[in-house]
């Protein structure tokens, strides 16, 4: 079982409106737009500095030197643990299912994972800083793969986004959409524990909601 973090794991929407607000104040430009929000929730921090300001070259450099200044532990507080998750993590781990994290995150991942006391829940985490190519494209789900020589079949990946429903398609394994119907692939949940039935069942690639 393969999680994304931001919008599986936790609800991190207010913690990145937060964060990327008060960058954009350090920057002297207005706070984001409903459209950049969406984007900067669900792609590295590189690729959102990028896009905000509009390949300013002179400008993204500066963000990025603000970024390192920025204290980030701050804005974990607003990060809010999703419903039901240590259960079903709990459950996967006694039915001894690998659970791993593909997160476009970078180093704000292992602060997550040492707040939240989530290490033992997870058997790998592979962030935007693991491999060349971010999510979409495959290599963090291949080397998910590899490292425990995993049947693609048997393999899934939970994400909340279209870059994780592309993906898992580019990867060629099966699609859990949480919480967002709009993008709903293999599988809709609103809940996690509606995975534990998902695998008593048996995944069959067909549209359906648990």
């Amino acid at each position: 079982m393969i999680y994304d973090c931001d919008g599986v794991l936790f609800d991190s929407l207010e913690s990145n409106t937060k964060l990327y607000n008060d960058l954009c104040t350090r920057l002297g430009r207005l706070p984001l737009t409903a459209d950049e929000l969406n984007f900067v929730h669900t792609h590295t921090v590189y690729e959102a500095i990028h896009f905000i300001l509009r390949h300013d070259i002179q400008q993204e450099k500066r963000a990025l030197d603000l970024w390192k200044q920025l204290d980030i532990v701050e804005y974990l507080a607003y990060l809010r643990m999703e419903p039901h998750l240590l259960e079903t993590l709990e459950s996967l781990k006694n039915q001894g299912i690998l659970r791993a994290i593909c997160t476009s995150r970078s180093t704000t991942m292992k602060l997550i994972m040492e707040r939240f006391h989530l290490w033992p829940y997870f058997d790998m985490v592979v962030t935007a800083l693991d491999v060349k190519n971010p999510k979409p494209h495959p290599e963090s789900i291949a080397k998910i793969i590899e490292t425990f020589h995993l049947d693609r079949e048997k393999t899934i990946l939970v994400g909340d986004s279209v870059i994780d429903r592309q993906t898992a398609e580019s990867a060629g394994i099966f699609f859990v959409a949480y919480k967002n119907k709009e993008i709903a692939g293999d599988f809709f949940i609103d809940d996690h524990l509606a995975l534990l039935a998902l695998l008593a069942n048996g995944p069959k690639r067909e549209k359906r909601k648990l």
